[in-house]
């Protein structure tokens, strides 16, 4: 495996880079001025849609999509160190138009969807215009393990109904968000994996009832937000099915692979900011009669913090390289892998960057509180901790079978 990044690789990540110190960090504050004078979920903060239209015209935008007319064609491996910048700040992605769900969804519709989908939904997103949400976890069941959905989609002649109450359908809330990918059950008396459907339902249809916004932490995240929704008889043509009846799990397993890849560089981005952060502050703050920078422990912090960035981005980026190369399905154990590594690696150097500030790790001054509550919810988004750990052990285990 040659994990050297090619020229074009290169190129980007100046690029990126450049655009995160002039563009990005300068307007965090900013975009968090603009949420906190509206109600957080009724506009967007005029700066983020400002910040699009300079990622679009410098041509840093839709890096995401690999093998496709869409976007820039970027393989897994090469995509992954530019989404690590991004991941640096939690308002960078959407700026270059690389935020989730939107990028899960733009794959199923450049994967799945029909052609009258893509001109419908497709389009829009590529271009940024809309945003979307997918919604499939459930208040009433372990969605852990996603054979649990109760929701129903039930065929009546030219449409679908939809009924079921899903949370955590991140996006929803958003003004902008448009469209909702909705997975459920079609056929509960089909094979195990063949009962789930995923089917595109626009946010204004009636019987469509956002609920609330769940916040995390106590952040709300807005104006994007994760909604609990509602679909009480919910009709939609039948031409929104995706793929086909009962191949919800094949969707999902081919939309999951990227976003996790995404997930987990995107984390170490984070990772990678905290402990700058830490480094900076223990230079310049004396404890004991000595720099803290002096001090044994914190010494600890730094190489401990940096050793395990460094395992956390090379299993990534195996995994992404064993994508583009084997496919997901051969990647699994290592896909799990990194899903499980990256967030609680990254939990660790926020915290003890956060335990080297002191008071200031925890207030709003600095990213690690924010930074730190997003990345724990990873080990619970895209399949909890336990889960993958389940998947490592048994493709492990097949090979003393």
């Amino acid at each position: 495996m040659n994990f050297e990044y090619s020229d074009r690789v290169m190129e980007y990540q100046k690029e990126i880079t450049a655009f995160m110190e002039e563009y990005i960090y300068p307007n965090e504050s900013t975009y968090a001025e603009q949420i906190d004078k509206n109600d957080h979920f009724s506009s967007v903060p005029p700066i983020i849609e400002e910040l699009k239209e300079k990622a679009k015209d410098k041509g840093l935008w839709n890096l995401f999509l690999p093998e496709s007319e869409c976007g820039t064609g970027l393989s897994n491996l090469e995509y992954a160190p530019l989404c690590e910048i991004m991941g640096r700040s939690s308002i960078a992605p959407e700026v270059f138009n690389c935020a989730a769900p939107d990028t899960g969804n733009m794959e199923v519709l450049v994967r799945y969807g029909t052609e009258e989908q893509k001109n419908k939904w497709l389009q829009p997103l590529l271009d940024g215009e809309i945003r979307s949400c997918f919604s499939m976890t459930e208040p009433g069941v372990a969605s852990s393990d996603a054979t649990n959905i109760e929701a129903s989609i039930v065929r009546d002649g030219d449409e679908y109904i939809i009924n079921g109450t899903k949370w955590w359908s991140s996006g929803a809330n958003d003004p902008r968000c448009k469209i909702a990918i909705v997975m459920g059950k079609n056929d509960p008396n089909a094979p195990k994996y063949n009962q789930q459907s995923m089917i595109l339902v626009p946010i204004d249809t009636p019987g469509v009832t956002i609920k609330r916004a769940i916040p995390v932490f106590g952040y709300d995240h807005a104006p994007h937000g994760h909604a609990e929704i509602e679909y009480n008889n919910v009709r939609v043509p039948a031409s929104n099915m995706l793929l086909g009846e009962g191949r919800g799990f094949e969707i999902a397993q081919g939309r999951l692979g990227p976003g996790r890849i995404h997930h987990c560089m995107r984390t170490i981005g984070a990772a990678e900011r905290a402990l700058e952060i830490l480094c900076d502050r223990v230079e310049s703050r004396e404890a004991f009669g000595k720099k803290l920078a002096e001090q044994g422990v914190v010494q600890e912090w730094i190489a401990d913090s940096r050793i395990e960035i460094e395992q956390a981005r090379l299993l990534t980026l195996k995994a992404a390289y064993m994508m583009d190369t084997v496919g997901n399905k051969e990647a699994k154990s290592e896909i799990s892998m990194i899903k499980v590594v990256a967030p609680n690696m990254a939990l660790r150097v926020i915290d003890r960057t956060i335990q080297a500030l002191g008071g200031a790790g925890v207030s709003d001054d600095f990213p690690l509180a924010a930074s730190y509550a997003n990345v724990r919810t990873l080990r619970l988004a895209d399949g909890p901790d336990e889960v993958h750990r389940r998947t490592v052990a048994r493709q492990e285990l097949k090979k003393y079978r």
